[in-house]
Protein backbone atom coordinates (compact mmCIF):
# COMPACT_ATOMS: atom_id res chain seq x y z
CA UNK A 1 0.00 0.00 0.00
CA UNK A 2 2.70 2.35 1.24
CA UNK A 3 4.81 1.88 -2.08
CA UNK A 4 1.82 3.20 -4.58
CA UNK A 5 2.22 6.70 -3.69
CA UNK A 6 5.83 6.54 -4.38
CA UNK A 7 5.19 4.73 -7.84
CA UNK A 8 3.21 7.07 -8.98
CA UNK A 9 4.91 9.86 -7.74
CA UNK A 10 7.97 8.37 -9.71
CA UNK A 11 5.84 7.75 -12.94
CA UNK A 12 4.59 11.72 -13.13
CA UNK A 13 7.80 12.97 -12.70
CA UNK A 14 9.22 10.79 -15.26
CA UNK A 15 7.15 12.40 -17.76
CA UNK A 16 7.38 15.33 -16.46
CA UNK A 17 11.17 14.83 -16.77
CA UNK A 18 10.44 13.87 -20.94
CA UNK A 19 7.96 16.97 -21.52
CA UNK A 20 10.75 19.59 -19.96
CA UNK A 21 13.81 17.78 -21.41
CA UNK A 22 11.90 18.65 -25.00
CA UNK A 23 11.12 22.32 -24.01
CA UNK A 24 14.91 22.43 -23.49
CA UNK A 25 15.64 21.18 -26.22
CA UNK A 26 14.38 23.24 -28.22
CA UNK A 27 15.05 26.47 -26.40
CA UNK A 28 18.59 24.64 -26.04
CA UNK A 29 18.77 24.29 -30.36
CA UNK A 30 17.53 27.93 -31.05
CA UNK A 31 19.25 29.47 -28.71
CA UNK A 32 22.63 28.49 -30.19
CA UNK A 33 21.09 29.09 -33.78
CA UNK A 34 20.69 32.36 -33.11
CA UNK A 35 24.09 34.13 -34.05
CA UNK A 36 24.22 34.59 -37.16
CA UNK A 37 26.60 31.70 -39.45
CA UNK A 38 27.96 28.47 -37.99
CA UNK A 39 30.83 26.63 -37.46
CA UNK A 40 30.91 24.70 -41.29
CA UNK A 41 29.76 28.16 -43.17
CA UNK A 42 32.57 30.71 -41.02
CA UNK A 43 35.08 27.87 -41.73
CA UNK A 44 34.12 27.51 -45.65
CA UNK A 45 34.69 31.72 -45.68
CA UNK A 46 37.99 30.61 -44.57
CA UNK A 47 39.31 28.21 -46.65
CA UNK A 48 37.64 29.98 -49.66
CA UNK A 49 40.07 32.97 -48.49
CA UNK A 50 42.68 30.70 -48.58
CA UNK A 51 41.82 28.35 -51.88
CA UNK A 52 41.94 25.02 -50.05
CA UNK A 53 39.35 23.31 -52.68
CA UNK A 54 39.46 19.80 -50.99
CA UNK A 55 38.63 20.88 -47.39
CA UNK A 56 35.66 23.11 -48.79
CA UNK A 57 34.04 19.92 -50.50
CA UNK A 58 34.41 18.60 -47.51
CA UNK A 59 32.48 20.83 -45.23
CA UNK A 60 29.81 21.19 -47.99
CA UNK A 61 29.68 17.27 -47.66
CA UNK A 62 28.75 17.79 -43.77
CA UNK A 63 26.19 20.58 -44.54
CA UNK A 64 24.32 18.39 -46.26
CA UNK A 65 24.67 15.56 -44.36
CA UNK A 66 23.34 16.61 -40.90
CA UNK A 67 21.11 18.70 -42.98
CA UNK A 68 22.36 22.51 -42.07
CA UNK A 69 21.12 23.60 -45.37
CA UNK A 70 17.09 22.74 -44.33
CA UNK A 71 15.02 25.46 -42.19
CA UNK A 72 16.21 25.72 -38.49
CA UNK A 73 12.61 24.15 -37.72
CA UNK A 74 13.75 20.87 -39.89
CA UNK A 75 17.14 20.83 -38.62
CA UNK A 76 15.79 21.08 -35.01
CA UNK A 77 13.52 17.86 -35.74
CA UNK A 78 16.32 15.98 -37.10
CA UNK A 79 19.08 16.77 -34.27
CA UNK A 80 16.01 15.35 -31.85
CA UNK A 81 15.22 12.27 -34.11
CA UNK A 82 11.65 13.29 -34.52
CA UNK A 83 11.96 13.62 -38.43
CA UNK A 84 14.43 11.62 -40.44
CA UNK A 85 17.66 13.24 -41.94
CA UNK A 86 19.50 12.52 -44.84
CA UNK A 87 20.62 9.09 -43.27
CA UNK A 88 17.01 8.88 -41.81
CA UNK A 89 16.48 8.81 -38.15
CA UNK A 90 19.04 9.76 -36.34
CA UNK A 91 19.31 11.91 -33.72
CA UNK A 92 19.36 12.27 -29.85
CA UNK A 93 16.44 9.67 -28.92
CA UNK A 94 18.56 7.36 -31.56
CA UNK A 95 21.65 7.73 -29.11
CA UNK A 96 23.12 9.88 -31.95
CA UNK A 97 24.90 12.79 -30.12
CA UNK A 98 25.85 14.35 -33.52
CA UNK A 99 29.18 15.44 -35.22
CA UNK A 100 31.84 17.75 -33.87
CA UNK A 101 32.98 19.66 -36.81
CA UNK A 102 35.94 21.65 -34.14
CA UNK A 103 36.97 18.13 -33.34
CA UNK A 104 36.15 16.44 -36.82
CA UNK A 105 34.65 13.58 -34.76
CA UNK A 106 31.70 12.39 -33.29
CA UNK A 107 30.80 13.96 -30.10
CA UNK A 108 30.32 10.68 -28.27
CA UNK A 109 34.23 9.81 -28.75
CA UNK A 110 34.94 13.55 -27.98
CA UNK A 111 32.89 13.68 -24.54
CA UNK A 112 34.14 10.18 -23.92
CA UNK A 113 35.40 9.96 -20.46
CA UNK A 114 34.74 13.84 -19.97
CA UNK A 115 31.22 12.89 -19.03
CA UNK A 116 32.07 10.28 -16.50
CA UNK A 117 34.88 11.84 -15.04
CA UNK A 118 32.69 15.32 -14.58
CA UNK A 119 30.35 13.09 -12.42
CA UNK A 120 33.04 11.97 -10.42
CA UNK A 121 34.32 14.80 -9.86
CA UNK A 122 31.51 17.11 -8.75
CA UNK A 123 30.34 13.55 -7.19
CA UNK A 124 33.15 13.86 -4.44
CA UNK A 125 32.95 17.71 -4.20
CA UNK A 126 29.19 16.90 -3.17
CA UNK A 127 29.52 13.99 -0.68
CA UNK A 128 32.68 16.41 0.59
CA UNK A 129 30.26 19.50 0.76
CA UNK A 130 28.39 17.78 3.16
CA UNK A 131 30.54 15.23 5.32
CA UNK A 132 32.32 18.40 6.05
CA UNK A 133 30.04 20.64 6.49
CA UNK A 134 26.92 18.83 8.13
CA UNK A 135 29.43 18.04 11.87
CA UNK A 136 30.90 21.66 11.32
CA UNK A 137 27.29 23.16 11.15
CA UNK A 138 26.49 20.85 14.24
CA UNK A 139 28.99 22.07 16.44
CA UNK A 140 28.93 25.47 15.64
CA UNK A 141 25.07 25.58 16.34
CA UNK A 142 25.09 23.66 19.50
CA UNK A 143 28.20 25.70 20.44
CA UNK A 144 27.09 29.57 19.83
CA UNK A 145 29.11 32.27 20.59
CA UNK A 146 31.96 29.88 21.68
CA UNK A 147 35.49 30.08 20.06
CA UNK A 148 35.07 27.19 17.94
CA UNK A 149 32.22 28.81 16.40
CA UNK A 150 34.12 32.11 15.73
CA UNK A 151 37.01 30.39 14.73
CA UNK A 152 34.41 27.95 11.89
CA UNK A 153 32.38 31.69 11.12
CA UNK A 154 35.81 33.27 9.85
CA UNK A 155 37.12 30.34 7.89
CA UNK A 156 33.29 30.05 6.37
CA UNK A 157 33.72 33.65 5.39
CA UNK A 158 37.46 33.18 3.88
CA UNK A 159 35.65 30.06 2.12
CA UNK A 160 33.55 32.46 0.46
CA UNK A 161 35.55 35.05 -0.45
CA UNK A 162 38.61 33.36 -2.06
CA UNK A 163 38.31 32.45 -5.62
CA UNK A 164 38.20 29.20 -6.58
CA UNK A 165 40.89 29.40 -9.23
CA UNK A 166 43.40 31.21 -6.97
CA UNK A 167 42.33 28.34 -4.60
CA UNK A 168 43.55 25.90 -7.16
CA UNK A 169 46.37 27.56 -8.41
CA UNK A 170 47.83 27.56 -4.75
CA UNK A 171 46.87 24.06 -3.81
CA UNK A 172 48.87 22.72 -7.03
CA UNK A 173 51.94 24.59 -6.24
CA UNK A 174 51.70 22.61 -2.81
CA UNK A 175 50.20 19.24 -3.94
CA UNK A 176 53.20 19.26 -6.54
CA UNK A 177 56.11 21.17 -3.75
CA UNK A 178 55.20 18.48 -0.65
CA UNK A 179 53.08 15.18 -2.48
CA UNK A 180 54.84 15.47 -6.30
CA UNK A 181 51.64 15.25 -7.80
CA UNK A 182 51.72 16.43 -11.62
CA UNK A 183 50.48 19.86 -12.43
CA UNK A 184 46.90 19.61 -13.26
CA UNK A 185 44.86 17.05 -14.59
CA UNK A 186 42.92 13.89 -12.85
CA UNK A 187 46.08 11.37 -13.41
CA UNK A 188 49.13 11.22 -14.17
CA UNK A 189 50.62 12.32 -17.81
CA UNK A 190 51.52 8.77 -18.71
CA UNK A 191 48.17 7.61 -18.04
CA UNK A 192 46.53 9.72 -21.11
CA UNK A 193 45.10 7.44 -23.82
CA UNK A 194 45.60 3.92 -21.89
CA UNK A 195 43.13 2.02 -20.52
CA UNK A 196 41.62 2.14 -17.79
CA UNK A 197 43.38 -0.17 -14.44
CA UNK A 198 44.50 -0.46 -10.99
CA UNK A 199 47.38 2.34 -11.64
CA UNK A 200 45.80 4.72 -13.61
CA UNK A 201 42.54 4.49 -11.07
CA UNK A 202 45.00 4.75 -7.78
CA UNK A 203 46.46 8.08 -9.81
CA UNK A 204 42.87 9.79 -10.72
CA UNK A 205 41.97 9.57 -6.67
CA UNK A 206 45.54 11.05 -5.66
CA UNK A 207 44.31 13.90 -8.01
CA UNK A 208 40.96 13.80 -7.32
CA UNK A 209 42.04 15.45 -3.65
CA UNK A 210 42.93 18.65 -4.84
CA UNK A 211 39.93 19.43 -7.19
CA UNK A 212 37.39 18.41 -4.98
CA UNK A 213 38.71 20.76 -2.29
CA UNK A 214 39.03 23.68 -4.47
CA UNK A 215 35.01 22.66 -6.09
CA UNK A 216 33.24 22.37 -2.62
CA UNK A 217 35.49 24.84 -0.70
CA UNK A 218 32.74 27.03 -1.44
CA UNK A 219 29.48 24.94 -1.37
CA UNK A 220 31.00 24.12 2.20
CA UNK A 221 31.38 27.51 3.60
CA UNK A 222 27.42 28.41 1.98
CA UNK A 223 26.41 25.09 3.68
CA UNK A 224 27.99 25.44 6.97
CA UNK A 225 26.66 29.24 7.82
CA UNK A 226 23.08 27.95 6.16
CA UNK A 227 22.57 25.12 8.24
CA UNK A 228 23.71 26.63 11.58
CA UNK A 229 20.63 28.87 10.95
CA UNK A 230 18.40 26.31 10.44
CA UNK A 231 19.43 24.29 13.41
CA UNK A 232 19.46 27.91 15.82
CA UNK A 233 15.99 28.24 14.40
CA UNK A 234 14.66 24.65 15.05
CA UNK A 235 16.50 24.11 18.26
CA UNK A 236 14.69 27.45 19.58
CA UNK A 237 11.03 25.76 18.82
CA UNK A 238 8.68 24.30 21.71
CA UNK A 239 8.85 21.06 20.78
CA UNK A 240 12.71 21.12 21.13
CA UNK A 241 12.33 22.97 24.93
CA UNK A 242 9.81 19.83 25.75
CA UNK A 243 11.64 16.96 24.45
CA UNK A 244 14.57 18.12 26.86
CA UNK A 245 12.47 19.47 29.21
CA UNK A 246 11.19 15.89 29.54
CA UNK A 247 14.99 14.16 30.14
CA UNK A 248 15.65 13.43 26.69
CA UNK A 249 19.00 13.10 26.12
CA UNK A 250 20.70 16.52 24.03
CA UNK A 251 21.80 14.37 21.03
CA UNK A 252 19.10 12.54 20.92
CA UNK A 253 16.88 15.50 21.36
CA UNK A 254 19.11 17.23 18.62
CA UNK A 255 19.05 14.19 15.84
CA UNK A 256 15.65 13.13 16.16
CA UNK A 257 13.61 16.23 14.80
CA UNK A 258 15.61 19.37 14.66
CA UNK A 259 18.68 18.12 12.59
CA UNK A 260 16.39 16.33 10.07
CA UNK A 261 13.61 19.31 10.08
CA UNK A 262 17.11 21.44 8.97
CA UNK A 263 18.13 19.20 6.15
CA UNK A 264 14.88 19.60 4.13
CA UNK A 265 15.84 22.72 2.19
CA UNK A 266 19.57 21.12 1.48
CA UNK A 267 17.46 17.90 0.15
CA UNK A 268 15.76 20.10 -2.11
CA UNK A 269 18.53 21.47 -3.51
CA UNK A 270 20.51 18.83 -4.61
CA UNK A 271 18.49 19.70 -7.96
CA UNK A 272 20.11 22.51 -8.49
CA UNK A 273 23.50 21.50 -6.53
CA UNK A 274 24.89 19.09 -8.85
CA UNK A 275 24.34 21.21 -12.48
CA UNK A 276 25.90 24.16 -10.47
CA UNK A 277 28.87 22.77 -9.64
CA UNK A 278 29.17 21.68 -13.40
CA UNK A 279 29.36 24.92 -14.57
CA UNK A 280 31.03 26.50 -11.57
CA UNK A 281 33.62 24.66 -12.15
CA UNK A 282 34.42 25.74 -15.82
CA UNK A 283 36.85 27.85 -14.86
CA UNK A 284 38.77 26.09 -12.08
CA UNK A 285 38.32 23.04 -14.50
CA UNK A 286 40.50 25.67 -17.31
CA UNK A 287 43.12 26.27 -14.68
CA UNK A 288 43.68 22.45 -13.44
CA UNK A 289 43.36 21.24 -17.27
CA UNK A 290 40.88 18.95 -16.10
CA UNK A 291 39.75 16.66 -18.71
CA UNK A 292 36.12 17.25 -17.68
CA UNK A 293 33.01 19.03 -20.08
CA UNK A 294 33.19 22.66 -18.69
CA UNK A 295 35.78 23.53 -21.06
CA UNK A 296 34.61 21.11 -23.73
CA UNK A 297 31.16 23.04 -23.61
CA UNK A 298 33.58 26.64 -23.17
CA UNK A 299 35.06 25.62 -26.81
CA UNK A 300 32.07 24.34 -28.55
CA UNK A 301 29.94 27.69 -27.50
CA UNK A 302 32.90 30.01 -28.82
CA UNK A 303 33.40 28.36 -31.89
CA UNK A 304 29.64 27.73 -32.38
CA UNK A 305 29.98 24.04 -32.72
CA UNK A 306 26.21 23.45 -32.42
CA UNK A 307 26.62 19.53 -31.76
CA UNK A 308 28.83 19.67 -29.07
CA UNK A 309 27.23 22.69 -27.09
CA UNK A 310 23.47 20.96 -27.81
CA UNK A 311 24.35 18.02 -26.34
CA UNK A 312 26.37 18.64 -23.08
CA UNK A 313 23.88 21.65 -22.04
CA UNK A 314 21.30 18.86 -22.43
CA UNK A 315 23.32 16.53 -20.43
CA UNK A 316 23.83 19.16 -17.27
CA UNK A 317 19.33 19.72 -18.08
CA UNK A 318 19.03 16.12 -17.97
CA UNK A 319 21.39 16.00 -14.91
CA UNK A 320 19.39 19.04 -13.14
CA UNK A 321 16.28 16.80 -13.60
CA UNK A 322 17.64 13.50 -12.50
CA UNK A 323 18.79 15.73 -9.03
CA UNK A 324 15.25 17.14 -8.63
CA UNK A 325 13.77 14.00 -8.88
CA UNK A 326 16.07 12.00 -6.51
CA UNK A 327 15.96 15.49 -4.09
CA UNK A 328 12.38 14.61 -4.15
CA UNK A 329 12.30 11.15 -2.90
CA UNK A 330 14.90 11.96 -0.03
CA UNK A 331 12.22 14.57 1.29
CA UNK A 332 9.60 12.02 1.16
CA UNK A 333 11.34 9.98 3.06
CA UNK A 334 12.90 12.46 5.50
CA UNK A 335 9.10 14.33 6.39
CA UNK A 336 6.40 12.80 7.21
CA UNK A 337 4.14 16.20 7.00
CA UNK A 338 5.41 15.37 2.56
CA UNK A 339 4.50 11.71 2.67
CA UNK A 340 0.85 11.97 4.29
CA UNK A 341 0.54 15.33 1.95
CA UNK A 342 0.96 13.11 -1.14
CA UNK A 343 -1.21 11.04 -0.59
Amino acid sequence: MGAHPVTGLVLRRLVTMALTLLLISALVFFVIKLPPGDYLSNRIAELRAGGEAASIAKAELLIRQYGLDRPVWQQYLMWVGLMPGPAGFSGLLQGDWGWSFEYDRPVAEVVGDALWLTLVVNLAALVFVHLVSIPIAIYSATHRHSLGDAVVTVLGYVGLAVPGFLLALILLFYANRWFGLSIGGLYDAGFTGKPWDGAKIRSLLAHLVVPTLVIGLGGTAAMIRRMRANLLDELAKPYTVTARAKGLPPMRALLKYPFRMSLNPFVADIGNLLPHLVSGSVLVSLVMSLPTVGPLLLDALRTQDQFMAGFILMFVAALTLVGMLISDLVLVWLDPRIRLGGR
